[in-house]
């Protein structure tokens, strides 16, 4: 069942939001201070060209306060936005019965892209 809602994801639009995500991952990249910004982007690539059967965690050594303070730098340069996206689609989604499923999927990304630090995505 995951790779059937893997498939429909990647053809209705998943491929679209991978690309995005890596090319900005790329561009971050190009600067030393965008590094790990752009590290957290390529995770987002990851998870939304493949987002059923991938669970986020939380990783155990994220309780230290550069964790903190990378999401807080992330959300306030840009995160909140690809959050903010994510939920307005997942709410568009789940209006039907056929697009629950992948509107579950844009609220697991919304929750990875409002702070990606400290997370894993396996």
């Amino acid at each position: 069942m995951n790779l059937l809602g893997n498939l429909i994801w990647i053809i209705f639009g998943g491929f679209l939001i991978c690309l995005q995500y890596l090319i900005g991952g790329l561009v971050l990249c190009l600067t030393i201070v965008g590094i790990p910004f752009g590290i957290q982007l390529f995770k987002l690539a990851v998870a939304s060209l493949v987002p059923f059967g991938t669970v986020v965690t939380n990783r155990p050594s994220s309780t230290g306060c550069l964790y903190t303070l990378m999401n807080i730098l992330w959300i306030v340069f840009g995160g909140i936005w690809v959050a903010l996206t994510h939920l307005v689609f997942g709410l568009l989604l789940c209006i039907t019965i056929i697009g629950i499923p992948f509107g579950r999927q844009h609220f697991k990304l919304m929750a990875l892209a409002f702070t990606p630090f400290g997370k894993s995505v396996s």
